[in-house]
């Protein structure tokens, strides 16, 4: 038996079928500060591929972009914290910075400092743990290139020289992932020297026969490409590093020839013999962690 379809009820007087009449609305809600912002996952865009990921996917990816294979500036502690297994403890936090000479240029360097504090949430440019990779005990240092462009000052000094007599003290292997662009005008001469003390520094490590490796990141520049991060018994470097003492464009003034793109990059580098290897982002706690088993005679 087929059922009986009920027919709509009209209102009187309304002679319009229900299935033509107009669907009523949501009516807009009035904001007194205008429409609400949706809460969603900060993202980060490649500047290769252009391609826009979330930074925890980012994060959890090394900051290597996944569409196109671009190593991404990776910060200081982000990076000693993807490097260890396990830290025990954090290096050289009572060396603060000071203004040793009043310098003063479009502002005073006091506030830079304040500037640079306050927009890393670091005290310095260089940062320093000792913990473990894999079983293996190591010391590490990283630059924070967002303060001040990772550049070498006093505090920067102290805290490798710190670094170093740990890792000679513990009998333990230097680690130092370099990225900065030279030394710190703002102090002077101070900041020269400290190409001297960090020099002595690795003669130290070399002299107690303990392995000092340096990793290249982008970019590694000025006074600390020609002390430091050129005294390696290893030189490792991230694919399209850029690595030099002074940049193109002063080059180019200098001996008034225009010079080719590659040839400050790390794939120039590997082929005239300045680096040892290029390693990608993902193989650098393996490769490591080989090279220091292998110098230290370690299973």
């Amino acid at each position: 038996m087929t059922p009986k379809i009920k027919q709509p009820v009209l209102e009187k007087g309304d002679v319009t079928p229900w299935i033509e009449r107009p669907v009523p609305g949501v009516a807009p809600r009035d904001y007194p500060q205008g429409p609400m912002s949706l809460h969603t996952e900060p993202t980060l865009e490649c500047p290769e591929c252009h391609s826009v990921v979330t930074r925890t996917a980012m994060a959890f990816n090394a900051y290597v972009c996944p569409q196109c294979d671009e190593h991404l500036r990776m910060k200081a502690r982000d990076r000693l914290n993807w490097f260890f297994d396990q830290v025990e403890c954090e290096l050289g936090q009572e060396f603060t910075p000071k203004d040793p000479l009043g310098f003063v240029d479009s502002q005073p360097y006091p506030e830079r400092l304040a500037k640079a504090q306050k927009q890393t949430n670091e005290t310095e440019a260089l940062l320093v743990m000792q913990g473990l990779v894999g079983a293996i005990p190591m010391v590490a240092c990283a630059f924070e290139f967002d303060f001040m462009g990772g550049s070498m000052g006093s505090v920067v000094g102290d805290r490798f020289v710190l670094a170093a007599e740990t890792a000679i003290n513990l009998q333990q292997p230097l680690i130092c992932f370099a990225a900065s662009g030279g030394a710190r005008m703002q102090e002077g001469m101070i900041s020269l020297m400290q190409m001297a003390r960090t020099a002595a520094a690795t003669e130290r490590l070399k002299q107690a026969r303990l392995p000092y490796i340096v990793v290249l990141t982008h970019p590694v520049y000025g006074g600390v490409t020609a002390s430091l991060a050129m005294l390696g018994d290893i030189h490792l470097a991230e694919p399209k590093a850029m690595v030099g003492f002074a940049g193109k464009r002063v080059i180019e003034q200098t001996v008034r020839e225009v010079l080719q793109e590659p040839f400050q990059r790390a794939e120039f580098l590997l082929e005239h013999g300045v680096i040892d290897q290029i390693v990608h982002r993902h193989a650098l706690k393996d490769t490591i962690q080989r090279l220091v088993a292998k110098l230290m005679n370690l299973p």
